[in-house]
């Protein structure tokens, strides 16, 4: 017997592609339903409103960066620099994905200015987060101005993000490891 997909998993598999291809906004519950393979009933039945999805589908995607950087502390235990570096080739490599509609959750928080939207709380958390942790690998790195190369990297991860429509892919990427490359080989000055 062929297992089936659970009805949550399909909404979100659903919702995730058609908020990639159409955005947030442009894409109906009706739609996301039909894509699916279930009703709108099944689908409250899993998500109070169309912006708890969301915000689901927006936890789904910044799991998965959270899941990069665990991958990282696993492949290079005790140094940082090491984490920094290939986190730098692994994004450079992630935004051949975005080339065409650019960052989901930058796009998501295009959508959504409120900002008590679940789906824009989920966002900031993830980014506070984010920057920290930078902050931490940065620290241990042994950057002179630890606070000051945190921001740079993180600046160079949106930006990056930003830029990939206008500058395109092979650039931006390149630009990023190049530019982390640079920032690591300088730190101690």
């Amino acid at each position: 017997m062929i297992p089936t997909v659970p009805p949550r998993h399909r909404i979100l598999a659903a919702a995730d592609e058609l908020f990639r291809r159409h955005g947030i906004r442009g894409v109906g519950v009706e739609a996301i339903a039909e894509a699916a393979g279930t009703n709108k009933m099944t689908l409250y039945r899993h998500f109070e409103s169309k912006d708890e999805l969301v915000a689901e589908w927006v936890r789904g995607i910044i799991g998965q960066k959270d899941k990069i950087w665990d991958e990282l502390a696993a492949s290079f235990p005790d140094d940082p620099a090491g984490q920094l570096v290939e986190w730098s080739r692994r994004t450079a490599r992630a935004l051949e994905q975005m080339e065409q509609r650019g960052s989901p959750i930058l796009n998501a928080l295009a959508e959504l200015p409120e900002m008590d939207h679940p789906a824009r709380r989920v966002i900031d958390e993830h980014r506070v987060r984010e920057h920290k942790h930078i902050l931490e690998l940065s620290r241990a790195a042994g950057f002179a101005d630890p606070e000051l190369a945190a921001d740079q990297l993180y600046f160079l991860l949106e930006g990056a993000k930003s830029c990939v429509q206008c500058i395109g892919l092979k650039r931006v990427g390149e630009h990023l490891m190049r530019l982390v490359d640079s920032m690591l080989a300088t730190r101690a000055l």
